[in-house]
């Protein structure tokens, strides 16, 4: 027996230094939602890591990566309304 496992690539990712906001689109039982993952990277060895623990000078860093993240989400959100009423993102900003 063969297990095909499919895997969710991140929608987006968003950066600043080190900190990083990885974006996910999800389905659901009730549509599409998205989620976020905060993350710093750092390396052990020759290996990347991440990690979900900040140092103390780095939550204002943290908050701004959470407020461009809600910003994007926001404009993935209104993309998939505009696709489910097919209704091209492009024509819609130019007023068409």
């Amino acid at each position: 027996m063969t297990t095909t496992t499919t895997t969710n690539p991140p929608i987006d990712t968003l950066r600043d230094g080190a900190l990083k906001a990885t974006i996910w689109r999800n389905f659901g039982d009730h549509g599409t939602f998205y989620s976020v993952e905060l993350s710093r990277t750092y390396m052990q060895g020759e290996a990347y890591r991440d990690s979900h623990s900040f140092s103390g000078t780095e939550p204002l860093q943290v908050a701004r990566l959470a407020q461009l993240a809600y910003d994007r989400i926001a404009e993935l959100r209104e993309a998939d309304k505009l696709e489910a009423a097919s209704v091209d993102p492009e024509e819609a900003r130019r007023g068409s």
